[in-house]
Formats: C-alpha cells, sequence, structure tokens
C-alpha cells in the first residue's frame, strides 16, 4: 500500500528524514569519542539500523509504521555516518605529504564504495518494488545491511582499534581549551556547506518531481525514469572518483597547481549551481508545454556530481585531517551535522515557499542556484583566511 503524500509533503518528509540520519552522527560520535571507540560504535549501532528497515517492511503502508522505521534508521546512521569514515582514517598513519596524498586518494575509494552501493540500490529497488512490492523493497537493504554487518565483525583482528576518551589520560584543561577551540574554528569552516546540501539532496525530491513530467528513456531495454536515473548520480560519482583522483589532481600538483581541499570544496559549489541553472532552463522548457526527454537531466547530473566528488569526499578528508586523535569521530559528526542542517534548509524554505511566497518553478531553481553561488564566494573568503591563520587546508 502506499501513502498518499503531496508533492510538498513528500518533499518535506524526505528531507527531514535526512536530517535526522545527518543529526544524529552528533550523539554516535560522542559516544564513539567519550566511551566505547569506533568500533563497538559501529556494531552496536548498527544493530538499530537493521531493525529499521525490518519495521518498514513488516508495517508497510502504515504511517506511523514508517516514521518508526525512518526514526530507527537514522539513529543507526547516527552510528554508522561519523565512526565509519573515521575508522577509515584511523586505518592509515599520516606523517608525510605524501601520506596526506594517501588519505586524500584512500577517501576517494571510499566514496567511491559508498556509490557502487548506492548506484545498484537506485537502480535495483524500484525493480523489486514493482515487482515483489514495498515489503520487500524495504526488506532486502535490512538484510544486506545485517551480512555487510556480520562481514565487518569478520575482521575484527586486522584492524587498528584507536580508545576511546576515558581509556586513556584525562586531558589537561589547557588541553580542553585547545580543543574547543580546534572545534570552533572547524565548525567556522564548514557553517557555509549547509547550503550544498540544501542544493545536493533535492536530486532525490525536487529533481525527481520534475523528471516525474519528463519522458523516459530507454537503455538497452531498461526504463529510466524519474526514480531510477537517481542511480545514475552514483555511477557518475564512481567515474569522477578516480578522474579527480588519480587524473587530474596528480596532475594539477606536477605542475605546482595544488589544489588544497578548501580550494575544491569551493569549485564544487559553483559546479553545484551550474547543475541547478541547467534545471531552470529545463524547467522553462517544461513550462512552456515542450516535451523534454528526462535524458537531459544526465547534463545536471554530470555537474551536480562533479560538485558532490569535490566537495563531500574532499570534506571528510578535510574533517579527519584537521581533527585531533581524541576528536575524530566528534570532529566527522559535525561534518555530517552540515548535511543535516541543509535537509532542515530545504524543509523549511519549502515550507515557508508553500504556505506564503508560492514560487514555482524556474524561479525555484535560479534561487537555489543563486544561492549555491553567493555561498560558494563566502566559503572561498572563509577558507582563504583559515590559510592565512596557518591552517592546513
Amino acid at each position: 500500500r502506499e501513502i498518499k503524500f503531496s508533492a510538498d509533503q513528500s518533499r518535506e518528509v524526505v528531507h527531514l528524514f535526512k536530517m535526522a540520519a545527518y543529526f544524529l552522527p552528533l550523539l554516535g560520535g560522542w559516544i564513539a569519542d567519550r566511551f566505547l571507540g569506533r568500533y563497538w560504535t559501529i556494531l552496536s549501532l548498527s544493530i538499530f539500523y537493521c531493525i529499521g528497515h525490518a519495521t518498514l517492511a513488516l508495517f508497510e503502508g502504515n504511517q506511523w509504521g514508517i516514521y518508526a522505521g525512518l526514526a530507527l534508521i537514522a539513529l543507526g546512521a547516527g552510528g554508522i555516518k561519523p565512526c565509519v569514515s573515521a575508522f577509515v582514517g584511523d586505518q592509515f598513519e599520516i606523517r608525510t605529504e605524501e601520506d596526506r596524498r594517501s588519505l586524500e586518494r584512500v577517501y576517494g575509494m571510499f566514496y567511491w564504495a559508498i556509490n557502487f552501493g548506492a548506484f545498484f540500490a537506485f537502480a535495483l529497488i524500484p525493480m523489486v518494488r514493482d515487482r515483489l512490492g514495498y515489503r520487500w523493497a524495504f526488506g532486502i537493504p535490512g538484510i544486506f545491511m545485517a551480512m555487510a554487518l556480520l562481514f565487518f565483525a569478520a575482521g575484527t583482528h586486522r584492524y587498528v582499534r584507536k580508545p576511546a576518551a576515558r581509556q586513556v589520560a584525562k586531558p589537561t584543561p589547557e588541553e580542553r581549551a585547545e580543543r574547543r577551540k580546534i572545534l570552533l574554528r572547524i565548525a567556522l569552516v564548514l557553517a557555509p556547506v549547509p547550503v550544498f546540501w540544501a542544493l545536493f539532496d533535492q536530486s532525490n525530491s525536487t529533481w525527481v518531481l520534475q523528471g516525474t513530467r519528463m519522458q523516459p528513456f530507454d537503455v538497452l531495454g531498461y526504463k529510466v525514469d524519474s526514480e531510477r536515473i537517481q542511480s545514475v548520480g552514483a555511477l557518475l560519482v564512481m567515474i569522477w572518483v578516480p578522474i579527480l583522483s588519480f587524473g587530474v589532481y596528480p596532475w594539477l600538483t606536477k605542475r605546482g597547481w595544488q589544489l588544497r581541499p578548501l580550494v575544491r570544496m569551493a569549485m564544487g559549489m559553483v559546479f553545484t549551481a551550474i547543475s541547478f541553472g541547467i534545471c531552470a532552463v529545463l524547467e522553462t522548457r517544461l513550462a512552456s508545454g515542450a516535451t523534454v526527454s528526462l535524458g537531459w537531466q544526465l547534463l545536471a547530473y554530470l555537474f551536480l556530481e562533479l560538485g558532490e566528488v569535490m566537495v563531500s569526499a574532499t570534506g571528510l578528508e578535510f574533517a579527519y585531517g584537521q581533527a585531533p586523535d581524541s576528536l575524530k569521530s566528534t570532529v566527522m559528526s559535525i561534518w555530517f551535522l552540515t548535511t543535516s542542517v541543509g535537509n532542515l534548509l530545504v524543509a523549511i524554505i519549502t515550507g515557508v515557499n508553500a504556505r506564503w511566497v508560492h514560487a514555482q518553478g524556474t524561479a525555484e531553481y535560479l534561487f537555489y542556484g543563486g544561492l549555491m553561488l553567493a555561498v560558494a564566494g563566502l566559503f572561498a573568503v572563509i577558507g582563504k583566511n583559515y590559510q592565512k591563520a596557518g591552517q592546513s587546508n
């Protein structure tokens, strides 16, 4: 059974869920750094993720069952997101500039692997839903998550497992004060990033709604509609990561043009704004009554995913590299908090617009694109000042 939400209700629910999933890493990061350590936090909170998918499957079509399942998944994500990304970095010693470049490549590969899974999820889950129903569409990801958890546990003896703060020497008041300063500096640098996520995550809502008014196309007999085209995003990330990490960035470095993380992130924001400009053009064509192929959205995805790799994969590297050892998970949770705030921002703007402003179509895309360009400029200024303060970026 389906829950018949309006377009605005659907968009608000999607972004409020994402807000929760990316806010709760604050809890997971605190638990990991203060009490359990990253390994045990991943294992324990991942169980809630599996239970959440089981709840969605068992209470298919029940509104409160759906809300409960999403809440459990968000709680599980709160433990997985900040700890897994930091746990990856824990496996490497960063002592030299070459080590730093290796970390850059490792996080590129890590992000590639995430999108490898996302590609198949977006491509196959709609097929499962169409053939077997929503119950299996919700249940199968939970089954694979449980398998992944068992696989992770099987490698326990091979991991570098750094202890939680309570297992090491208690910090002095001076050390605590210095940590607070570091957290404040990092939070200030990342303050504009939520606007990027406010745009990017609309590929799962606003862009899908636009796609429903466009003409689907076939690829080797596989029908690509407004839902399935989301898998293209993950595929493009899988293409962009090796191109940038093993091609563009090293090529520029050899010629003396080293793109530091904050520079890459600012450039990624500009590419994201361009993607919304393309969607604005498509929206104008649709509003005129023209028949537009969904294939044209691929051009917008090309720029959006280039922006994602330059902002998101780089942001993981930046957050881990700037954090002291005792606060790795906490700093990672601050990074994920930017996604939470971005989705809250979309939900608020959507609600305000639906109730009072009533802007639609092209105007919305141009608003977000213009906002992103302005924030990219602000981010560049903050990043430059961060560099002048003597921080590595």
